[in-house]
């Protein structure tokens, strides 16, 4: 006898966190777990104009008809539908009570966070998600320094549950065109470890401040046997030291909670350490996951 396969379980929920130039999708059951999941390279600048309606209708139909919530780059002026800013100070109910329907039913898009001090202008659309939710769900204390790496990292200030502010630091971006183009691109094909070479770039950074000059020595130093070719390592220590500089000098003294993918704050874990902070670790899917299901439970 050959036994049956179980049906797959139901989800309560899919949610979609649709960036710049990727997707991850959810399917998330009423009792939070996550049920299914997929990614793909389908970011919002891959999908055509009036293409958003046909990719809705086509998760529709391979996850179900359950309620949907979107959040990231697919409520910006490149997305779908653009969703006005929640400006801070700014918690996970104001969330909640600013999310819009998309196509008048039961898609919800997440509305980014705005902030603005000293005539200084920051925004966010999907850490905010994270941040507020793993606040919101226990996974980081109601008053923190949250650290979201990635192509834009975050620094935010959390006070009750509250994003009182935030810093982006354009680190990722920057590293991506430095392996990509440019005259450091043949030194950086290999991957970042927090070895010395890394930890050498983030002391350098920590107290030099002279990111750019920094960068062309990378260069000099391989021309000149000062270094190894391979300086994938190094620079990265260099962009992740200036990226926290600038977030210490703005987030202020306290332990803080990095929220984001494992290797990414591995890397900045070891970086904060050099800095003499300690640091604790929230996985940035299960963040997404507890903060999209607790937006669920509290709709109508």
């Amino acid at each position: 006898m050959t036994d049956r396969p179980h049906p797959a379980p139901i989800a309560a929920l899919i949610a979609v966190d649709w960036g710049t130039t990727n997707r991850r999708v959810y399917g998330i059951a009423a009792d939070g777990g996550c049920v299914h999941r997929a990614c793909d390279g389908l970011g919002v600048l891959s999908v055509p104009t009036g293409g958003f309606e046909p990719e809705i209708a086509a998760l529709r139909a391979k996850w179900g008809g359950s309620p949907m919530l979107l959040a990231g780059m697919v409520g910006s002026d490149r997305g779908w539908r653009e969703v006005p800013y929640l400006a801070c100070p700014a918690d996970f109910d104001a969330l909640r009570r600013h999310l819009v329907r998309a196509d008048g039913g039961d898609v919800h898009i997440v509305p980014g966070v705005s902030f603005i001090e000293h005539g200084r202008g920051d925004v966010m659309r999907g850490e905010e998600l994270q941040i507020l939710g793993a606040a919101a769900t226990g996974l980081c204390p109601p008053d923190a320094i949250v650290c979201h790496p990635g192509t834009h990292a975050k620094w935010a200030r959390l006070r009750g549950g509250t994003m009182t502010g935030f810093r982006t630091v354009m680190t990722g971006e920057l590293f991506a065109l430095l392996r990509g183009q440019g005259i450091l691109a043949p030194q950086l094909q290999g991957e970042a470890e927090p070895d010395a070479d890394f930890a050498a770039g983030v002391a350098r950074a920590l107290r030099s401040g002279d990111l750019t000059a920094d960068l062309f020595s990378v260069r000099a130093g391989a021309l000149l046997g000062l270094r190894s070719r391979d300086a994938t390592s190094h620079v990265s220590g260099l962009l992740i030291g200036a990226d926290i500089r600038t977030g210490l000098d703005f987030a202020g003294a306290g332990d803080i909670v990095l929220i984001g993918e494992e290797r990414l704050t591995a890397l900045y874990a070891a970086a904060l350490a050099i800095a003499g902070r300690k640091t604790s670790i929230v996985d940035g899917e299960r963040a997404f996951i507890a903060g999209a299901h607790a937006l669920l439970e509290i709709q109508p």
